[in-house]
């Protein structure tokens, strides 16, 4: 893969379909240990947005109540 004097690549057709992206897609670049990584932006927002709630579910809650938490209900 070749980087142009912009600094743009072109992602590989296989790896645009197996993200979902599309034009007009935001993508970021993940840093972890020296590695960089690509994932579609809304997949991160996705797995922020419930990373909280990991965990507290159980046997005793109701699908109400966990739907309650996952929405920000009281």
């Amino acid at each position: 893969m070749r980087v142009t004097i912009k600094g743009q690549v072109t992602i590989p057709r296989e790896v645009r379909e197996a993200l979902g992206v599309v034009p007009g897609s935001e993508i970021d670049f993940i840093e972890e240990n020296g590695r960089f990584y690509l994932a579609k932006r809304d997949q991160l927002k996705t797995k922020k947005k419930f990373a909280r709630f990991r965990g507290i579910a159980s046997a005793q809650m109701s699908t109400d109540e966990i739907m309650g938490h996952t929405r920000g209900e009281p």
